[in-house]
């Protein structure tokens, strides 16, 4: 068996009239059995597509094969294809790859028919330009992905031992086959199988498949009372956001190093530099700290906090808003220059595009005697996808989204498995040990430094902030920048993360990168929960209370307000030298999880063209198989020989039956016989 080997890609499904596309897989119940083939080149489809003689074939082939030429010529022929392992590379392709669209969520951000359709479907600026679109296709069979390793190498041995054709000739049984199982619950589109899930034909009706969404993270430099919605007379918000997730054509492998953890490791860096300032020179607006989840997913988080806010489910609403301050892909390789991107739309109006050349000020200002250079694209140019977008759609809000781009994007490897830590430059030196890993800094925390300064001194002003003294003094931590790129990208099981939380959450840190991927509303993904803790020991403080009380959210016995606008953390903290026992303690912080699920599901809108509708389908066990199979005669020999084995055994069985007097009777004395 190869379980541990194999990993599967996901189906999800979007509603027709908002995608233009089904996103789906279709795999048997029982499985999908294939004579393995590995593709060596593009000419060689033609043995599965036409002439090979043994089909439906298992087709393997490397990640250089794995482009949309051959995979679209694979889906057409999909009667003689069983299923397409890719075994993914120990490096990244230099020529890049990436399976999204060239227009991420192209018709769920602000530019449209109503809101100047020039600037509508990337018609300026072709953001992706090495998008392939291989996630948004349907494919009729399954997908999976293997390490290149030699549990992979004995796969492919097996097909040169077996199956592989030579000097034209016609390969000899036994074949090596494979099966697959990776069935799933879903059908068609996001209308019908949520309408599915409503049907209920038995006491546990079945549920086939479960809307993405997860949470956002959020905290501010005042608290706020989350028992208190609606509009607040006085409150004036920056809004500092960031999004959280990824993804790849690979359910499990969406390392989202520049498209996600680039632009959320510098705004956690910048909220740990603001603490000090904020607490002992307040500025006059609140830093509110959002990190959105599901934005990969026509912006399913921020779609959602603008929808609490309009519908006075949330302790602000868009009125308290004064600007939005957004970070993206800022991984910079080794470039020392980054991109303010606006909105020509918006700042048509003079009162916006006022305070969005004040925004863009500061943040010059905050790169003065730093090495980096801030510059603007063209005026006319649109925002790139971002956050700020779903805020635009609202209402003409300033704001501002900091990316390392001008144009297209720079990210080669956008939304794919090699978006990883060596794209975004994580190099380390030989012979380090994991230890010293964590604490080396790489050239892209140094990077991420010197922008989460930018960003930090730039929030400062923008909230009010005017005591020079302090401005001076914000300065990142680029150790702190690095342990956070090295639990993010390298495995979140290490020595720095698990002080960060609690110790039933610690078991669940991996040694592996942190996968992207949203996931369901009923799961809550790593990447929250570990930005949920880094967030408040960061940004939050010590309190000298007990366990009790910290986990019962209270500072004493009588204590029933501080549960309504501080959360507390019970975190174990680090062990002291020469101990192995940690000292724990508690975090009070503002830090809040609010529901990242699109509107559409609460409204029951599964067509909406407003709202994110993307569903994830459940799905059987996970697993593969590979064996030997026999000829079709050597079959048909196999099973005539049985049949006549059975007829024989039925036929003995009767005479013996109808002959059981005479067979099995024994002497026995006359019942008259006396003695």
């Amino acid at each position: 068996m190869i379980e541990k080997l194999l990993r599967t890609f996901m189906s999800w499904t979007a509603v027709t009239q908002i995608f233009h596309s089904l996103f789906r897989i279709s795999a048997s119940l029982s499985g999908d059995v294939g004579v393995l083939h590995v593709l060596e080149s593009e000419a060689n489809l033609d043995w599965v597509l036409k002439t090979g003689p043994n089909p439906p074939y298992m087709v393997i082939l490397d990640s250089t094969l794995f482009t949309r030429s051959i995979m679209m010529k694979l889906k057409t022929g999909s009667s003689r294809v069983a299923g397409v392992v890719v075994v993914a590379p120990s490096s990244n392709p230099s020529e890049g790859f990436s399976p999204h669209t060239t227009c991420p969520n192209e018709n769920s951000g602000v530019y449209s028919e109503s809101y100047d359709p020039a600037l509508a479907h990337c018609n300026v600026t072709v953001w992706n330009p090495l998008g392939n679109g291989l996630s948004y296709e349907e494919y009729d069979f399954p997908m999976f992905s293997l390490k290149d390793d030699n549990d992979t190498q004995a796969i492919k041995q097996c097909y040169y031992n077996h199956n592989h054709v030579v000097n034209g000739s016609s390969p000899q049984y036994p074949l090596c086959a494979m099966q697959l199982y990776s069935h799933m619950s879903a059908v068609t589109d996001t209308a019908t199988c949520m309408r599915r899930n409503g049907i209920n034909f038995s006491l546990n009706p079945e549920t086939v498949c479960d809307p993405l969404g997860d949470f956002n993270v959020l905290a501010s430099t005042r608290p706020l009372n989350y028992t208190d919605k609606g509009h607040k007379t006085g409150e004036s918000v920056v809004i500092a956001a960031a999004r959280l997730d990824s993804r790849s054509f690979f359910f499990d492998i969406a390392p989202g190093a520049e498209s996600a953890a680039s632009g959320f490791v510098t705004l956690l860096a910048a909220a740990h530099a603001l603490r000090n300032a904020t607490q002992e020179a307040e500025p006059n607006r609140t830093i509110l700290y959002a990190f959105f989840q599901g934005e990969t997913f026509d912006y399913i988080g921020s779609s959602r906090l603008v929808y609490d806010m309009e519908n006075k489910q949330f302790p602000l609403d868009l009125d308290n808003v004064h600007s939005v301050l957004e970070i993206g892909q800022v991984g910079l390789h080794g470039e020392s220059k980054l991109w303010v991107h606006t909105d020509p739309v918006s700042r048509r109006n003079s009162s916006v595009n006022e305070e969005v050349e004040k925004l863009i000020k500061n943040l010059n200002s905050s790169a003065l005697n730093l090495n980096f250079s801030l510059q603007e694209p063209s005026f006319s140019q649109p925002l790139p996808p971002s956050s700020l977008q779903r805020f635009l759609r609202a209402r003409p809000i300033p704001g501002v989204v900091i990316q390392n781009h001008n144009s297209a994007f720079t990210n080669k490897y956008y939304e794919s498995m090699y978006d990883n830590a060596e794209y975004l430059n994580m190099s380390y030196p030989p012979n380090l040990t994991p230890e010293e890993q964590l604490e080396y800094i790489t050239d892209a925390a140094k990077a991420l430094t010197e922008a989460a300064t930018i960003v930090a001194r730039a929030l400062y002003t923008q909230a009010g902030g005017s005591d020079p003294i302090q401005l001076q003094n914000i300065n990142v931590d680029s150790q702190m920048v690095t342990q956070m790129l090295y639990g993010f990208l390298v495995k979140s099981n290490n020595s720095w993360f698990q002080q960060m939380v609690p110790s039933d959450f610690a078991i669940h840190l991996r040694d592996r990168p942190t996968n992207f991927y949203v996931g369901v509303t009923q799961q809550h993904s790593e990447p929250t929960f570990l930005v949920q803790y880094l967030l408040a020991n960061l940004t939050g403080t010590t309190v000298n209370i007990t366990q009790d009380n910290c986990q019962n959210q209270r500072e004493g016995e009588d204590d029933k307000e501080s549960k309504h606008i501080y959360s507390y953390m019970w975190v174990q903290g680090a062990a002291p030298p020469n101990s192995t026992e940690r000292v724990a303690f508690c975090v009070r912080s503002t830090v809040r999880l609010s529901k990242a699920l699109s509107p559409a599901f609460d409204l029951k809108e599964y067509t909406s063209k407003d709202y994110s509708t993307w569903t994830e389908s459940r799905w059987k066990s996970i697993k593969g198989r590979i064996f030997l199979v026999a000829s079709h005669e050597l079959e048909m020999l196999t099973l005539g020989v049985g049949v006549a084995v059975l007829i024989a055994s039925l036929m003995l069985t009767y005479i013996i039956s109808s002959k059981a007097d005479i067979l099995f009777s024994s002497g026995r004395e006359p019942t008259a016989a006396t003695y």
